[in-house]
């Protein structure tokens, strides 16, 4: 089995105790079971559950953060062992796709749907140009819809993102993908 990175987008306000914190603690949890590290964008709440859960099963977390984006945020959050600080959204963005092997989307808003188009048009580019893709599921019924907008327009297809009801459906997805 190869080793991998997957990139895990979600909620800054998920909170601890919440059904969204168990399932991204879980996610982060099996990912590192798997042998592989987790990538998220570093800060609090969903990104904090997945580092959590990736730590505590003795995976590799990298947070990528950018303080001069977020100024009122202190710091990555405690379970990040590689820190990268990105100087803009663009370059926070960028890290955080072209590290991953793999993309888990759970459920947020304006911040995570930046993330998943990125990784969207990061796969349609790459399949347009005969590139390999890279795996990209999306947790839920909110993603469901925006996916089912964005089909058909502008050669959006597919085969370029998956969307699952559940986030245990979005790790079993990943982790056979790479």
């Amino acid at each position: 089995m190869k080793s991998g990175v997957v990139a895990v987008f979600g909620s800054s306000r998920t909170v601890p105790g919440s059904s969204e914190w168990t399932a991204a603690e879980e996610v982060g949890r099996r990912i590192a079971s798997a042998g592989h590290s987790v990538i998220t964008g570093g800060y609090g709440g969903t990104m904090e559950a997945a580092s959590k859960g990736a730590s505590e099963e003795g995976g590799h977390v990298v947070g990528v953060t950018s303080p001069a984006l977020f100024p009122e945020r202190t710091g990555a959050n405690r379970y990040v062992d590689e820190l990268i600080e990105a100087s803009d959204l663009v370059e926070r963005l960028g890290q955080l796709i072209a590290r991953a092997d793999g993309v888990i989307a759970l459920p947020g808003s304006i911040g995570t749907a930046a993330e998943l188009l990125v990784a969207w048009n990061h796969n349609f580019l790459s399949r347009r140009n005969g590139r390999e893709t890279v795996p990209t599921v999306a947790v839920g019924p909110g993603w469901r819809s925006l996916m089912d907008s964005m089909l058909g327009q502008n050669g959006a297809e597919p085969g370029d993102i998956h969307v699952v009801d559940e986030a245990a459906e979005a790790v079993d997805w990943i982790l056979e993908k790479i």
